[in-house]
C-alpha cells in the first residue's frame, strides 16, 4: 500500500530534495522572528522557561502524572504559589535532576534506531537514521524515503554502535522494508512511514529491539527544555546529541532546537528528557541574508555546488510527532485497511488501540490430559540429554510467573533462542535445546493457588498484607516519596496527592510496565511466600524435574529466583551447583529475603558463583543491585531491555555480558 500524502513524489535527486527541505526551513525561521524576539524578551525578563502559561501548566501536568517529579517538591507546596511559578518549579526540577534510569531508558530508545542504507545512483551505503515506532513500522523522511521503489532497495541495520569499551560492533541486524504492505509519506512535512519484513525467525524488529510509542498528547515539551538526538550522523555508528541543545521555537508544524546534528541524522527520532519523541528530525537551519539566500561559513552566498558542510547553521527543525500523527489519521479517515494497519502505533498515537502489555493468564488445565480410561500424568518439566556439554554439567532453566497452561517443551525452546542470540554475539558455542533441563511448576503453583480461592479472586489477609508491603517498597525504591502533609491544589494540581501517594502507579509510571502485569507479579510472589504449603508444592514440583546428579548451572528468572534461593537449601551433594544466574528477580527487596528458607541475604554454600543481571525499567528487579544487601554474589549488570519487554528472560538472555556468564559456566 503506497500513499502520497501530497501531489506525489516529485521525479529529483536525494540531494535536491535535501536542499528543497533546508530552503524552506530557512524560510520558515524568517517568518517566526517576531515570535522568537518575544521569547527572548521573557527570557531577558527572567523566565527559564519562556512559554505560553498555559503549556507551562500542561507540562508540568504531564511531568506529575509520569511520576517523573521528586515528592518532596509537591508536598513542599505553598499555598500561596501560583500556578505558573509552581509550574516553572516543577519542569525545572525535572530538567537539572534525573532519576538513575534516565540512562537506561536513553539505551532502550537507542535500540530502537536504525542506520538506513540505500543508493543514490551509486553503490548502497549508509545515509540516514530511521526508528521504530511500532513491532513493525519505520518512520524516516520523506527526502530519505520518497518513494516505494526507493524504501524497497534499502535495509535498516540495527546494533550498528559502539560497544561499552569503545570495542566495534560485535553483531548488527538488518532488516528489510516492506512498502507492498505499507508506504505513507508526505514531502511538505517530510516523513515516509514504511512496514519493515520480519527476520529469519518470523519476529519483526520491533520484537526484538522495542520500539517508540508515539503520543498524540500535549505537554511534552516547553520552550527552553532540553532535547536529545539519537541517529547515525554522515553514516557513521550511533551517536547522541545531549549537550548543550535545547528547544528554542515552536511553529505550526516543525520546532526549532539547538543540538549538534549533521546530514547523517535525517529521520532522527528528538526526545524530550522522559524519552518521548517529540519530533522527526529532518533539516538543519541555514543563516540568510536579507533577500533570503543561504549564507555559507564565510557570510556569502551559499551555491550547493560547495556542499552541505559549507551552510551556516543558526538552528535545527524537525517535524512535530503530533502534526505527522494528525495527518496519518487524515489519511486514514475513509480506508478501514489503513486504521487497521495504523492501529499497531497504539492507543497513545490516538490511531488506534492494542491489548494492553499484560503476561497472558490462560486458563488453568490439567497437567496432561490423559488418554480414555487412563490415569493423569502429572507434568514436572523437560528433561535433557545426560551427555550434553560433555557430561560436565546439567544446564537447568528455572522459570517464573504466569506459565500454567504452556509446553514445558515450547518454554526451553524460547529460552534457547534468547540464549543463543546472546552466545552468538559473544562468539560463544549455541546450545541445542533438547539438552537443557526445564523443571515446570507452572500448573502446580496456580493448582495449589486456587485450592483456597480463585486466581483473580482477593488474595488472604496475610498475602494482601504481604503483597501491599511488597508493592510499597518497590514504589519507595523508586523514588515515591513517603506519605507527608496535605498539598495545597487549586484546578489542575488537585491530582497531586493521589498521584503522588500511589505505589502501583508510581512503579508503572517509572518502567513503562502496564499495572496489570506489575500487580500480577507482585501477587505470585506474595502468594509463593505467604504460605509453607505452597511453597513446599512448587519445591516438590521442580525437584522432581531436576537431573538426579549434578553439577548444574542453574538459570532462574522472575520468582523462578525465589523458588531458586528456597531450592538451594533442598539440594544435597549429589547435586552441587556450579553457578547460579539471576535475571529479572525481586530478591533486593526486604519483604522478599527476610522470609527465604536461606535466613536471609546470603547465598548458601552449596552454590557456585552467583551472577545477577537486572534491567532498572523492570520492575520485578526494582529492589536491585543486589550487592548492596546480598553475600555471596559473584557479579551483577545491567542490561537495556526493549520497553514492552523490560522482564522478558528471551531479552535479558539475548544480551552478550549474560549469555557469556552462562557461556563460560557450561565450558
Amino acid at each position: 500500500m503506497e500513499i502520497s500524502g501530497n501531489d506525489g513524489p516529485r521525479a529529483a535527486s536525494a540531494n535536491e530534495r535535501l536542499v528543497r527541505q533546508i530552503e524552506a526551513a530557512g524560510a520558515r525561521y524568517r517568518a517566526a522572528e517576531a515570535d522568537r524576539g518575544e521569547i527572548e524578551r521573557r527570557r531577558a525578563a527572567g523566565s527559564r522557561f519562556p512559554d505560553d502559561d498555559d503549556r507551562l501548566q500542561l507540562r508540568a501536568a504531564r511531568l506529575v502524572e509520569q511520576h517523573e517529579v521528586p515528592g518532596q517538591v509537591l508536598l513542599a507546596t505553598s499555598p500561596d504559589e501560583s500556578a505558573p511559578r509552581l509550574a516553572e518549579r516543577i519542569i525545572g526540577v525535572t530538567n537539572d535532576l534525573q532519576s538513575l534510569n534516565f540512562l537506561a531508558r536513553g539505551l532502550r530508545a537507542a535500540a530502537c534506531v536504525a542506520r538506513i542504507w540505500y543508493s543514490t545512483g551509486g553503490p548502497v551505503r549508509p545515509q540516514a537514521t530511521g526508528f521504530l515506532v511500532a513491532p513493525s513500522l519505520l518512520l524516516t523522511n520523506h527526502h530519505v524515503f520518497p518513494d516505494a521503489a526507493t524504501a524497497r532497495g534499502a535495509f535498516a541495520e540495527f546494533g550498528a554502535e559502539m560497544g561499552v569499551d569503545n570495542d566495534l560492533p560485535v553483531h548488527t541486524t538488518r532488516f528489510a522494508p516492506d512498502p507492498d504492505t505499507l508506504f505513507l509519506t508526505d514531502e511538505d512535512l517530510d516523513f515516509s512511514l514504511v512496514a519493515m519484513r520480519p527476520g529469519g525467525d518470523g519476529r519483526p524488529p520491533g520484537r526484538i529491539f522495542g520500539h517508540i510509542g508515539l503520543i498524540a498528547a500535549e505537554g511534552k515539551l516547553v520552550v527552553g527544555d532540553p532535547v536529545n538526538v539519537i541517529g547515525h550522523p554522515a553514516g557513521r555508528l550511533k551517536e547522541i546529541a545531549i549537550r548543550a541543545n535545547r528547544f528554542t521555537q515552536r511553529l505550526d508544524d516543525f520546532l526549532h532546537y539547538e543540538t549538534d546534528t549533521e546530514p547523517g541524522n535525517s529521520g532522527s527520532p528528538v526526545f524530550n528528557d522522559q524519552w518521548e519523541a517529540v519530533a522527526l528530525h529532518h533539516s538543519g537551519v541555514p543563516a540568510h541574508d536579507d533577500s533570503g539566500a543561504v549564507l555559507n561559513l564565510q557570510g556569502l552566498p551559499w551555491r550547493p555546488e560547495q556542499g552541505l558542510a559549507q551552510i551556516e547553521w543558526v538552528a535545527n527543525e524537525g517535524v512535530r510527532i503530533s502534526v505527522i500523527l494528525a495527518r496519518l489519521g487524515a489519511l486514514a479517515t475513509n480506508d478501514d485497511g489503513l486504521r487497521t494497519l495504523l492501529a499497531e502505533l497504539g492507543a497513545g498515537s490516538g490511531l488506534g488501540t492494542t491489548p494492553a502489555a499484560r503476561t497472558a493468564v490462560p486458563a488453568p488445565r490439567s497437567p496432561v490430559e490423559p488418554a480414555s480410561g487412563a490415569e493423569a500424568v502429572t507434568v514436572s518439566g523437560v528433561s535433557g540429554r545426560p551427555g550434553a556439554f560433555g557430561g560436565r554439567v546439567r544446564l537447568v532453566f528455572l522459570h517464573g510467573r504466569s506459565q500454567q497452561g504452556h509446553d514445558p517443551a515450547a518454554l526451553r525452546r524460547g529460552w534457547a533462542a534468547g540464549l543463543n542470540s546472546g552466545l552468538t554475539m559473544a562468539g560463544l558455542p549455541t546450545v541445542d535445546p533438547e539438552d537443557v533441563w526445564f523443571p515446570f511448576y507452572g500448573d502446580r503453583l496456580v493448582e495449589v493457588m486456587e485450592s483456597t480461592a480463585p486466581i483473580e479472586a482477593p488474595l488472604s489477609p496475610s498475602a494482601q498484607g504481604l503483597y501491599d508491603e511488597l508493592l510499597g517498597e518497590a514504589a519507595h525504591r523508586a523514588g515515591m516519596p513517603a506519605p507527608g502533609r496535605t498539598v495545597v491544589t487549586e484546578s489542575i494540581w488537585d491530582h497531586m496527592v493521589g498521584t503522588v501517594h500511589e505505589p502501583l502507579g508510581w512503579i508503572a509510571a517509572h518502567t513503562g510496565v502496564d499495572r496489570l502485569v506489575i500487580r500480577a507479579a507482585f501477587r505470585d510472589v506474595a502468594a509463593y511466600l505467604d504460605r509453607d504449603d505452597t511453597r513446599e508444592a512448587v519445591l516438590e514440583r521442580v525437584l522432581a524435574g531436576l537431573p538426579a546428579s549434578g553439577p548444574v548451572v542453574l538459570v532462574a528468572h522472575s520468582l523462578g529466583t525465589v523458588v531458586a534461593m528456597d531450592l538451594l537449601t533442598r539440594l544435597g551433594p549429589a547435586v552441587p551447583v556450579a553457578g547460579l544466574i539471576t535475571a529479572g528477580a525481586p530478591l533486593g527487596m526486604d519483604a522478599v529475603y527476610s522470609r527465604l528458607r536461606v535466613g536471609g541475604a546470603h547465598l548458601p554454600s552449596i552454590a557456585g558463583p552467583w551472577f545477577n543481571t537486572w534491567c532498572p525499567t523492570d520492575p520485578v528487579a526494582i529492589g536491585c543491585p543486589l550487592a548492596d544487601d546480598w553475600s555471596g554474589l559473584a557479579a551483577e549488570c545491567t542490561v537495556a531491555n526493549p520497553h514492552d519487554r523490560a522482564h522478558d528472560i528471551g531479552a535479558y538472555l539475548a544480551h552478550r555480558e549474560v549469555a557469556t556468564a552462562i557461556g563460560r559456566l557450561l565450558g
